[in-house]
């Protein structure tokens, strides 16, 4: 069933609270201050059932110049509008302003509706409805019906009833999957209960026992109970007003201008990118680097605006700026926001979030410009290839590109399928992408750093694979940074085995002087089978680095011409053979082996035996039984 939210607006005392109440039955004036004031000064809420069965909720703003910021709170969120103006007064100040707010926010369905039509007389009613018709046909409800009403007698009520339903009709569903939002207008606690919220649930859908995060404090949160409609519920949905009991969190530790979110989708940024709107009425001139109030949901917060392609922004001119916030802000790409003047406290405009997690942007620059339009207008096919070139390195999940774009993952899913097949992006791993571009570049940054390491070390197998990553791409994962390796494998660039990386065709090629060393060692070695000279006196036999011996020894190992039997003692592979031959001949005679007869088969003594014998074992030529050996 379709859920809609209506919210009034309108000059104070124009008669929006007692209108409501004249629909609804329900007096949305909870304070007393506002009972012995007779103004609103919060926001009042009332439930309420048009004549075909839908649920709406009434949203009731504050018409006083000093509670604007309490009317955008409630103005957020809503389908529609009833603009309340008072027929022996017509339209005032905060009918303007309530008006230009409306219209900043893309409300676009909503009823005028001329009250107290009991306290003029019908020459005078003509009169005010001309004029009122004269002034909504330049703001974003020309063409909306008029409707003339007395909230006291009742006269006009059934016949704006009617007509809210039909304009409800039109009113696009918000999307019930996804993604919760959830902004908080309301913060109390009830006995026995504890911490209760309300607001309207922009998107998604909140059950009891669901874990959000609360924003921008990013504390988990749990629904213990929901409300809708003064109903106790199990699940709330998207366009709904919902009260919500929380679990495990303290009244003091909640604002108004907090909400709740699906956790790890948003995120807090002292910087937005956005495109900024004055108002033609505004009588302010913006300059770069003014002070402003910045309302989005329910948060009011105070910033300095970057003009990032002019100095000053004249009333009814847009320009790209950024936004530098005094605290951290929570939204998303392509919410509404307001600003208003930070001294008078007027609004003077307001626009759209391009960029929820800017990163500090440079005036003037072609690029910046260009890069916001890109985000701005481009289609998703070109926003998302943005999105990933302009981090090239970077392996983004659709689950943050979600967050930069601003679009659900179904519709992410269907352009992404038509990059893939067009080659402009690859799958590293499920729902993990990277641009072409961008992978073409860790490639080369790879070959590059595989040439330099064979080059400087021309007698090593390869690169250490997590040397590699940990130094060049410390951002990815062990994971993430395999699979892009693989994707290299399959193309045939590079070979990745042992833990190390290297060019295909690669082989450890000493130089003519490692040669002559090769050799030097290898005849120590072959001289004194079974009894070979420790590492230490090769060294000094060929005298040269440590670093360039160890070099080659590992080469030697590597290339299977030492055998290392333990850390202090290596052997040449002739010895392994003759060793081996020895011992076969030994095992035609006998089926038990001795350490001590080993021992004395390679005539050596029992520090190069063991190793020896352990390596037969090892390479299963021979078995250990207790003391002795048997041949395999």
């Amino acid at each position: 069933m379709k859920r809609i939210i209506i919210g009034t607006a309108g000059h104070i005392d124009h008669g929006k609270t007692t209108l409501v109440r004249a629909m609804t039955g329900v007096e949305t004036d909870r304070l007393k201050e506002e009972k012995n004031r007779g103004i609103s000064i919060e926001l009042g809420f009332a439930p309420f059932r048009l004549p075909g069965g839908k649920k709406a909720a009434i949203v009731d703003v504050p018409g006083h110049e000093r509670f604007i910021k309490h009317m955008l709170a409630g103005a957020f969120g809503i389908d529609m509008v009833i603009l309340t103006i008072a027929a022996d007064e017509g339209v005032m100040p905060q009918t303007r302003e309530h008006m230009d707010i409306i219209e900043l926010l893309g409300v676009k369905k909503g009823i005028v509706v001329i009250t107290k039509m009991d306290l003029v007389d019908e020459e005078w009613l003509m009169l005010i409805e001309e004029e009122i018709k004269e002034y909504i046909n330049n703001t974003v409800l020309k063409g909306a019906p008029v409707i003339v009403v007395s909230s006291i007698s009742g006269e006009g009520i059934k016949q704006l009833i009617e007509c809210i339903e039909d304009l409800a009709e039109d009113i696009e569903e918000r999307p019930a999957l996804g993604q919760v939002r959830l902004p908080i207008d309301r913060v109390f606690t009830i006995s026995g209960f504890g911490t209760v919220i309300t607001g309207t649930l922009w998107s998604g859908q909140v059950s009891i026992g669901d874990v959000l995060e609360l924003m921008p404090v990013q504390k988990p949160v749990r629904i213990r109970t929901l409300h809708v409609h003064n109903e106790k519920v199990n699940t709330a949905y998207a366009g709904q007003r919902v009260a919500v009991n929380l679990q495990g969190i303290d009244l003091s530790e909640i604002k108004r201008g907090y909400l709740i979110a699906t956790t790890g989708y948003l995120s807090p940024s002292f910087r937005v990118d956005t495109r900024l709107r004055l108002l033609h009425s505004s009588s302010k001139t913006l300059r770069n680097w003014n002070r402003i109030r910045f309302h989005l949901g329910t948060e009011e917060t105070f910033g300095r605006v970057v003009l990032l392609d002019r100095d000053d922004l004249k009333p009814g001119e847009e320009s790209y700026a950024q936004i530098v916030m005094e605290k951290p802000v929570v939204c998303y790409k392509g919410d509404p926001f307001v600003v208003r003047y930070y001294s008078p406290a007027i609004t003077i405009g307001g626009g759209t979030i391009i960029d929820s997690n800017a990163v500090k942007q440079k005036r003037y620059k072609e690029e910046v410009l260009e890069e916001l339009s890109i985000k701005e207008e481009g289609s998703l096919y070109d926003l998302i290839l943005h999105e990933l070139t302009s981090k090239p390195s970077n392996i983004t999940s659709i689950k943050e590109l979600v967050k930069r774009t601003g679009r659900s993952e179904e519709n992410l899913k269907e352009e992404i399928l038509l990059l893939l097949e067009d080659n402009k992006i690859v799958e590293i791993k499920q729902n993990h992408y990277s641009s072409t571009y961008g992978l073409e570049l860790i490639q080369k940054k790879i070959i590059d750093k595989l040439r330099e390491y064979h080059r400087d070390y021309s007698l090593r197998e390869g690169y250490p694979k997590e040397d590699m990553r940990s130094r060049f791409f410390p951002w990815l994962d062990s994971k993430t940074f395999n699979s892009i390796l693989k994707q290299f494998e399959n193309q045939g660039t590079l070979l990745s085995q042992n833990n190390q990386i290297k060019l295909v065709g690669h082989q450890p090629m000493p130089g003519k002087k490692e040669e002559e060393i090769i050799k030097i060692i290898t005849k120590a070695l072959e001289e004194q089978l079974f009894h070979p000279p420790s590492l230490n006196e090769l060294r000094a036999l060929v005298n040269i680095e440590e670093q360039d011996f160890i070099e080659l020894i590992t080469y030697l190992t590597n290339q299977k011409s030492l055998v290392k039997l333990s850390s202090e003692v290596y052997i040449s592979t002739k010895a392994i053979e003759e060793g081996r031959k020895q011992l076969e001949d030994y095992f035609t005679r006998e089926k038990e082996l001795s350490l001590a007869t080993a021992r004395d088969i390679f005539n050596t003594t029992r520090k190069y035996a063991l190793p020896l014998v352990e390596y037969y074992d090892k390479i299963r030529f021979t078995r250990r039984v207790g003391d002795v050996r048997i041949k395999m």
